[in-house]
């Protein structure tokens, strides 16, 4: 069974970091591409970042370019998102996704995943 579990979320000041966790089973995890997206209250889920299966390709979001990394350890089929420098505007749910039959790409379009973590919610304090 394909399943995406994730972790790391909560409160967290203006200024401070939080790390991300996303953990995949059921598919072997160096053949697929995964991602991050975000979601806040009345508002389309939007493109974070995305690592290619080699982590060979990697896209960031204009809006945490510099403040966001993307990384991923196939030996424990694990995905992180280290957010640095957060802001406000950040808040929202952070899902990660899953692309099967991946390219060495990365993935920028909601379509192009085929199963997604549960949602965890991240929230920024001014």
């Amino acid at each position: 069974q394909v399943q995406l579990v994730e972790s790391g979320g909560g409160s967290v000041q203006a200024g401070g970091s939080l790390r991300l966790s996303c953990a995949a089973s059921g598919w072997p995890f160096s053949r697929i591409a995964m991602g991050w997206f975000r979601q806040a209250p009345g508002k389309e889920r939007e493109f974070v970042t995305s690592v290619s299966r080699s982590s060979g390709n990697i896209e960031y979001a204009d809006s945490v370019k510099g403040r966001f990394i993307i990384y991923r350890d196939n030996a424990k089929s694990t995905v992180y998102l280290q957010m640095n420098s957060l802001k406000p505007e950040d808040t929202a749910v952070y899902y990660c996704a899953f692309r099967l039959r991946s390219g060495d790409d990365f993935y920028i379009r909601t379509d192009d995943y085929d199963y997604w973590g549960q949602g965890t919610q991240v929230t920024v304090s001014s």
